[in-house]
């Protein structure tokens, strides 16, 4: 008996060495139903002799205090962390971000000159790629820039038009600003210039404020200090790390404000189309479809335009679908705009068909770019206007531009960083502003066709720019005979690019708010007005992010069997609930104001067994511990802090213990200063929901012990 008792103690010696679990109480559920397997393991163990099981109560009873001390050691971890970044000290480190490549490397340079040429190499991407810049590149470019020209300087002419400003306005917004981001701008496609859907939404804006017919000039330069502030915005977006506000324009609300803009322009092409003379200022599609049924009821059109617009127009679309179908013809789309200009003012000047009704350009200014600064209006009535114009142009025109750049920039396998976009747009457009220009961003069809030439870099913009400073002096005159309705026709045959009705289906199948909002900023611009489509976008999207918000999920979870895994029992019915300890996951990323007394209620009645959202009976059990998991909630305010502390005085008046797993930087921080941790005790802290459960098994059996003495 004696030799069979030792053989026994120095089995189980080794057998609690080699597998810890089945000797842990509080690693394990001694219950038969969650792991039979231990239950008649510590049966066992409780037949054995005394002296056999003492040994063994030992050496648990040594592993629960190295256990303990270790859980004590990493819960001090978490609790004696580092205060966080203020948000002075965020915006600091923001703009160095920006400002310095690989900021913390450069940032620890000691020479004066290295720390001027980092801040400059930020500044300007140009002076990183420009030192391995190639003369292989470069052809690649020029063919990229000249081929872009081709589409630009006609496009830009017709959407100065629909500017409600004179063609050369547009040309001159296809200089200045591409020349500027192509030296601050990292992305090697984007094609910059003026775009159809900002053109619109400026003459849309501003002539509600000056007419462009009455009053021409003072509607000019209204145009130039809107561009000016919408500069001043986007840059400080990007310097101050504020593009967080352009992606609430969400992805669905920008297709549909995309198509709607699309289809409004298109309407609005019929007066060059018609060669309508009177017209209405108003954007929505009943204004313009009763404008253009009164102008052809009760005014004399002529023909002629529609014919020659038509003509180009099937013209265009045919050497689009070409290009789409064949690839290696990229090329065919892109410079058929310039062979309509060309063909249409032969055609013109041959047949002198402006004697005969056809509405033709008629004089272009020459020469580069005349300065504006002295003519923008910083001081009025209307800068309050004006500035809100150009923050609506700013994020409609950073959100397409970012967008077509991130798209681009997926394909050819690098990385946008979407503030230093801002920043370099915001530059562009501040000293487009100066010389000019009105808004600038980056175009779809334009970008695609840069993208389909081969451009390897940005000096693809500069070859266009420098292409259409030789157009505004030496084609010009040549451009006196070029007929409206070409100009017409190019705007509308790059509308189907803007109608992504793909898109739309897609998140229609994935998300019924998302396409709320789509139908909501479609319909806006439809019937109301671009603001008002933005605005009706910007509503919904905030409606879903309130309503995620002020109702967050609250779920059970539950331990997955064999692991130290612990997730929702509702997702995974094979996970095992611990008795008398509810562990209670909030899944939001803000305790706040909005949603604070909702996850307080939610919590207390999971606590008393009022709620139960599977929707099953479930018999009632004894809750001695409520372990709340934080690993989602990155931030908290006051009120969420004070609907913790209710929690926690709710919880003891039950005489049940709270404690925290996992609570992220900011949230440990709040807590401490708001003394909240003292209250509920920093022992009842833990780095992980594994732990907490660990910690609350420990002192259950120790309860257990201490009531059986």
């Amino acid at each position: 008996m004696y030799l069979m008792t030792a053989f026994i103690q120095t089995s189980l010696s080794w057998f609690g060495t080699k597998t810890r679990t089945p000797l842990q109480v509080p690693k394990i559920y001694a219950t038969q139903e969650s792991s039979p397997k231990h239950f008649k393991f510590l049966t066992t163990m409780a037949s054995l002799p005394t002296e056999v099981f003492s040994t063994v109560e030992l050496q648990q009873q040594h592993r629960h205090a190295e256990d303990t001390s270790g859980r004590a050691e990493r819960a001090q971890w978490l609790l004696s962390s580092p205060d966080p970044p203020g948000l002075w000290q965020q915006l600091i480190h923001g703009i160095k971000s920006n400002l310095l490549p690989q900021g913390n490397r450069y940032s620890k340079q000691k020479t004066p000159a290295n720390r001027a040429f980092s801040l400059f190499r930020g500044l300007f991407p140009i002076l990183s790629w420009g030192r391995n810049y190639k003369a292989s590149k470069f052809k690649n470019d020029v063919m990229a820039g000249l081929t872009l020209a081709s589409l630009s300087v006609p496009q830009s002419i017709g959407y100065a038009n629909l500017a409600k400003l004179d063609p050369q306005y547009g040309l001159y917004t296809s200089i200045v600003p591409p020349l500027i981001y192509s030296l601050m701008g990292s992305s090697r496609e984007l094609a910059i210039g003026p775009v159809a859907v900002v053109s619109m939404l400026l003459s849309s804006l501003i002539q509600k404020i000056e007419d462009p017919v009455a009053n021409p000039i003072a509607y000019r330069n209204l145009l130039f200090t809107v561009t000016f502030f919408a500069g001043i915005f986007q840059a400080a977006f990007g310097l101050f790390r504020l593009g967080f506000l352009v992606d609430f324009l969400s992805h669905a609300a920008i297709v549909g404000f995309m198509a709607g803009a699309a289809i409004v322009i298109g309407l609005q092409q019929l007066k060059g189309l018609l060669g309508i003379s009177h017209f209405t200022t108003n954007t929505d599609i009943i204004s313009v479809l009763e404008s253009v049924f009164d102008s052809i009821v009760h005014e004399p059109w002529h023909p002629l335009n529609i014919v020659l617009g038509c003509a180009f127009l099937i013209f265009l679309l045919i050497a689009r679908f070409i290009g789409k179908r064949n690839k290696k013809l990229f090329w065919l789309p892109a410079i058929a705009p310039l062979i309509s200009v060309i063909l249409s003012t032969l055609i013109v000047y041959l047949t002198k068909a402006d004697k005969h009704g056809v509405n033709i350009v008629k004089h272009i200014k020459g020469g580069l770019n005349p300065s504006s600064a002295h003519q923008l209006q910083l001081r009025g009535p209307h800068v309050r206007q004006a500035a809100k114009a150009g923050l609506i142009s700013a994020i409609i025109a950073l959100a397409e531009a970012i967008a077509v750049g991130r798209s681009f920039a997926a394909i050819k396998g690098y990385h946008l960083d979407g503030n230093k976009e801002m920043l370099a747009m915001g530059c562009m457009n501040i000293a487009g502003s100066l010389t000019s220009c009105y808004v600038a961003t980056g175009s779809f069809s334009r970008t695609a066709v840069n993208f389909s030439a081969g451009c390897q870099t940005a000096v693809s913009n500069i070859v266009m720019a420098l292409t259409v400073i030789l157009s505004l002096e030496l084609l010009t005159r040549l451009l006196y005979f070029t007929p409206i309705a070409i100009l017409a026709s190019i705007i509308l045959s790059a509308l189907p690019g803007l109608i992504d009705i793909n898109g739309a289906y897609h998140i229609w199948k994935v998300d019924k708010l998302d396409f709320l909002a789509c139908v909501g900023a479609f319909l806006g611009v439809l019937f109301a007005s671009a603001e008002i489509g933005l605005l009706a976008a910007v509503s919904i999207s905030f409606a879903k992010i309130l309503i995620n918000s002020l109702r967050p999920g609250i779920e059970v979870l539950g331990r997955l069997p064999t692991t130290d895994i612990f997730c929702n029992i509702n997702q995974y019915p094979m996970a095992i609930e611990t008795p008398s300890i509810l562990i209670i996951g909030i899944k939001s990323s803000l305790l706040c104001f909005a949603n604070a007394n909702s996850v307080k209620e939610r919590v207390l009645k999971w606590v008393t067994k009022e709620e139960d959202e599977t929707g099953d009976p479930k018999e009632k059990r004894r809750i001695q511990h409520v372990i709340l998991d934080m690993s989602n909630v990155m931030n908290v305010d006051t009120s969420g802090i004070l609907a913790l502390e209710e929690i926690h005085k709710k919880l003891c008046s039950y005489g049940i213990q709270l404690a925290m797993a996992n609570p992220r930087w900011q949230v440990i921080h709040r807590l401490k200063v708001s003394k909240l941790v003292d209250k509920i005790g920093g022992e009842s802290v833990f780095l992980t929901v594994g732990e907490a459960v660990e910690a609350c098994l420990t002192s259950k059996v120790a309860g257990e012990q201490l009531l059986m003495v």
